[in-house]
């Protein structure tokens, strides 16, 4: 007797699995599983589980989603760099002097587009050297 209130409170107060259950009472999961379909909480305390696992479902399916959009960014980031230091390398390692057009871009700030004349042009206020183009044609 004493057994078998342990069982129940270990169900419906405690909410322990029946496998759970039998671990602790020293008795089987068949026996567990026999005692508990006899009480009139039975249903109620399914319909209490099946809840209970639906919310935990649904939670886990959105946790599944987030990690994977997270994943997916990170990855695609990654391949985005990736691809900006072979370009990078390529266009450093393809000769040993620099195109004009490569050179403008590597410093974006220093050249202002003019549209009347189409062209990148060199900002004089930033001191050039005899090497570096005063203005670029744009392509």
């Amino acid at each position: 007797m004493k057994t078998l209130k342990k069982i129940l409170n270990l169900f419906y107060i405690e909410h322990l699995k029946v496998k759970e259950i039998s671990e602790k009472t020293s008795v089987t999961s068949a026996y567990v599983t026999k005692v508990i379909k006899t009480d009139s909480r039975y249903k109620e305390e399914k319909n209490f589980r099946k809840e209970k696992s639906k919310e935990k479902r649904k939670l886990d399916q959105n946790n599944f989603v987030k990690q994977k959009r997270e994943n997916k960014r990170i990855e695609d980031n990654y391949a985005f760099v990736q691809s900006q230091h072979i370009q990078a390398s390529m266009e450093l390692s393809k000769s040993k002097k620099l195109t004009d057009e490569n050179y403008r871009k590597w410093n974006k700030s220093a050249y202002k587009y003019n549209p009347s004349k189409h062209r990148y042009e060199f900002d004089k206020s930033l001191g050039r050297s005899y090497d570096v183009p005063k203005y670029i044609k744009e392509r």
